[in-house]
């Protein structure tokens, strides 16, 4: 049984003592495809997933589904698609085709996008394409006790607006049928007939329980949902949660119009990029789960989500954080199979598994395959170590001692280079001195070339041996791997020095400094 030291298990909990004989619980989650699902947005889902984990945790059945309310209008231009869609605005992000493949619609794109990411970091829900639902008329019984419940719904909305709902206002939205947009008013409503017109000029009665072109509104269509689907965890962001927002709203209608009852559920803060602003499709802030793969490993990624609580904002890094991120999961997962770890790290560390039926791996991934053979013969010092670790990695992987090709977490660090690493963390070994030395720092790097040839140093033998260069030459220790540096990769400052000389080889450093005159 799962401890109480993780949130999702303390929700869990909760959820079974609200309805402790229900034989399967509902967990839900879900958002409109209105652009690039991103990273973001994929913190509802993580939290969603975790608590169906929970819960299974406990042996108790549970069906996890994501809704894309793909039926939603379209409602403005996202930054990075072409104007001309302004003439879909009004319709379902469903019904008009992607400008990326025309094959498929605006919202197939994206939906299919963000499944596929979603597998890469375990995570597998029942997708429902609300268009679907809708076309298929399946809530029509539920809409029509919205709409003979009307004046009840507006009471429970206007409690919380400034200014009241019109008078014509009414619980159902109807898309045209020549047009396909919503831009339509109704006229008359008489148990599921809809006569309604549209500003383009059609005009008609519809059987809303055999024709497919109505929906409600958000905040009669979520508690809606909570009905019909029977939903027992749901969280949502700081705007649906505030005083007065559809959660408010959501918890009266669907008690009071459906006869229904409110999911539990916790409020998610926002994730932003470091230094950066929330994220959104709408500005073209979207970063996408499989752009954060690029950098971070799978169980990083999950990582960084886990290792919060809902309730607290984040910032996802990809400056020089990104060591320590992998650093804070590796020395996580070493005190994990030694059983150093206190209850809550314990599972942390198993929330960030890909497998939801299996809690942690039999041992630690190998980072270590994928080495070229020379490094294999050279690095003894690496020879018995399961998984490399990230900052070694930005130094093998620049000078050529790992393939990135065969080296998940190497292929991490090459990106990582290439696209966000800072200066600080490049560099290129130099095949000729191209730096002015004076007579001590000369002194000083023609003593070590000496030692390099006088036989084979461990790392840390290397490291010791530094400062008695130090000392035998009167350079000061600064001054010593400045000079060291700038001759190696021309920078001032670099990797671990006695690391970056034995993963170079020695052989190569001492060539170099046979330059020395």
């Amino acid at each position: 049984m799962a401890e109480k030291f993780f949130w999702a298990d303390e929700i869990a909990e909760q959820i079974i003592k609200k309805n402790p004989n229900k034989k399967q619980y509902v967990c839900a989650s879900g958002i409109t495809p209105s652009g690039v699902v991103h990273i973001g947005n994929f913190r509802e889902i993580i939290t969603t997933e975790l608590v169906v984990r929970a819960l299974k945790d406990k042996g108790k059945k549970t069906k996890f589904i994501y809704s894309w309310d793909d039926f939603d209008r379209f409602r403005k231009v996202p930054v990075g698609i072409p104007k001309e869609y302004e003439k879909y605005i009004g319709m379902p992000v469903s019904d008009f085709s992607s400008p990326f493949d025309k094959k498929k619609s605006y919202a197939k794109y994206f939906e299919e996008q963000f499944e596929t990411s979603l597998k890469k970091v375990g995570i597998k829900p029942n997708f429902i394409r609300q268009n679907e639902m809708n076309k298929k008329c399946k809530y029509s019984n539920l809409i029509k006790s919205a709409i003979e419940k009307r004046k009840e719904i507006i009471k429970i909305l206007n409690k919380y607006r400034k200014e009241p709902l019109s008078k014509d206002w009414w619980p159902v939205v109807v898309y045209c049928e020549k047009c396909k947009k919503d831009f339509t008013r109704i006229l008359d409503i008489k148990e599921y007939i809809i006569e309604y017109e549209c500003g383009c000029g059609f005009k008609n009665k519809i059987d809303f329980s055999k024709k497919g072109i109505v929906k409600a509104p958000w905040r009669v269509d979520w508690p809606m949902r909570w009905k019909y689907e029977g939903v027992d965890f749901e969280p949502g962001g700081i705007d649906h949660s505030v005083h007065g927002g559809s959660l408010t709203t959501g918890k009266e209608i669907v008690k009071d119009i459906f006869n229904g009852e409110a999911p539990t559920y916790v409020f998610y803060d926002w994730v932003k990029l470091k230094g950066g602003e929330e994220f959104a499709s709408s500005t073209g802030n979207a970063l996408s789960i499989n752009e954060v793969l690029e950098v971070y490993e799978p169980e990083l990624l999950r990582y960084l989500f886990v290792s919060q609580k809902p309730r607290t904002g984040f910032q996802i890094s990809f400056d020089n954080d990104v060591i320590k991120i992998y650093e804070d999961y590796d020395n996580l997962e070493e005190r994990y199979f030694s059983n150093r770890v206190n209850p809550r790290e314990k599972r942390i560390y198993e929330m960030c598994q890909l497998r939801l039926n299996k809690k942690a791996p039999e041992k630690k991934s190998s980072s270590a395959l994928g080495q070229t053979k020379e490094f294999a013969k050279t690095s003894s010092s690496m020879r018995g170590q399961t998984k490399e670790s990230f900052r070694h990695l930005t130094t093998l992987v620049q000078v050529g001692k790992v393939d990135a090709k065969h080296n998940k977490r190497a292929e991490k660090v090459k990106n990582w280079l290439n696209k966000y690493a800072g200066e600080d963390m490049k560099f290129e070994v130099q095949t000729k001195v191209l730096v002015k030395l004076n007579v001590k720092e000369k002194k000083a790097l023609l003593k070590l070339k000496d030692i390099l040839k006088a036989k084979k140093h461990s790392e840390e033998e290397l490291f010791n041996m530094f400062y008695e260069i130090c000392k035998d030459t009167g350079i000061t220790n600064t001054d010593f791997f400045s000079a060291a540096y700038r001759v190696i990769i021309n920078k001032p400052k670099g990797p671990r020095l006695a690391s970056l000389i034995l993963n170079v080889g020695e052989g190569k450093i001492i060539k170099l400094l046979e330059q020395i005159k």
